[in-house]
């Protein structure tokens, strides 16, 4: 176990994930308090179980884009006695979470506003409203860092035909909404600096998650490491970033993608 992030309180949104369940267990072994949330179901009963005894780790249900549970989410954290002093912005609808839900994938002139508002109303709205409860019940304090989670298609348009013949794709509300995350970021940067508090942005590439040879031959041809990343590899900087060694960075977007954002 290191101390890399000792006497920092962690927050992480939509923890149940691949990434966010790895960003979990690498704070906690790296000496934070963490405090996550996800939806109700598998997802938080695996976190849940996974790290019971604990007790550097407290769970809570979270709906993002429900507006009343965000707004109430930091002062139940602060009424059970702990202080955020970071906060992660991990919650969002992936092409590979609706797979798992049993969701199509419509093309893009099928596509429903419907659908588009939904995926906005969580990636884009969801963490706008947990940076302005941040704003209201955090930020000036104490000093404070929030880490909006991108993605490798937020500034970069993602290859189309990669995804042909496969059970999930990329889909257009999915990149907006990414691409958003850094503007919030970059505006959040300059209005939170007065006050002690860092933004920044990560982005991180393909990910492995039992994806299938195919689909790993095809996306490794566009990335110069020649390959999926672990979770683990995506921690590594996410841990860099939640700590207090980049206490001098804020408005940036850092690319964790094996190189596919530089051909």
């Amino acid at each position: 176990m290191s101390e890399q992030l000792k006497g920092r309180t962690v927050f992480i949104t939509g923890s149940g994930g691949v990434l966010g369940s790895t960003y979990v267990r690498r704070m906690l072994d790296a000496g934070a308090r963490v405090v996550s949330s996800d939806l109700p179901g598998r997802r938080a009963d695996a976190l849940m179980a996974a790290h019971a005894g604990n007790e550097n780790f407290r769970f809570y249900d979270l709906d993002v884009g429900d507006e009343a549970q965000v707004e109430g989410i930091f002062k139940r954290i602060l009424a059970d006695g702990w202080e955020p002093n970071v906060v992660l912005n991990n919650a969002a609808i992936t092409g590979e979470m609706l797979m798992g839900a049993g969701k199509s994938f419509p093309d893009f002139a099928d596509t429903t506003v419907a659908d588009w508002e939904k995926t906005l109303r969580t990636n884009l709205t969801g963490a706008f409203m947990v940076a302005r409860q941040m704003d209201r019940d955090i930020v000036g304090r104490y000093p404070a860092a929030l880490v909006n989670v991108a993605s490798m298609y937020a500034l970069n348009g993602p290859h189309h035909q990669i995804y042909d013949g496969m059970p999930f794709k990329n889909f257009s509300a999915y990149s907006t909404t990414k691409a958003g995350i850094h503007g919030l970021t970059l505006w959040l940067a300059g209005y939170w600096a007065k006050r002690q508090a860092t933004v920044n942005t990560i982005a991180p590439g393909a990910v492995f998650n039992g994806h299938s040879d195919e689909f790993q031959r095809r996306v490794s041809e566009l990335i110069m490491a020649g390959r999926m990343a672990a979770p683990d590899e995506i921690a590594d900087v996410m841990l860099f970033l939640a700590s207090k060694e980049a206490g001098y960075m804020t408005g940036q977007l850092v690319n964790v993608d094996g190189g596919f954002s530089g051909w």
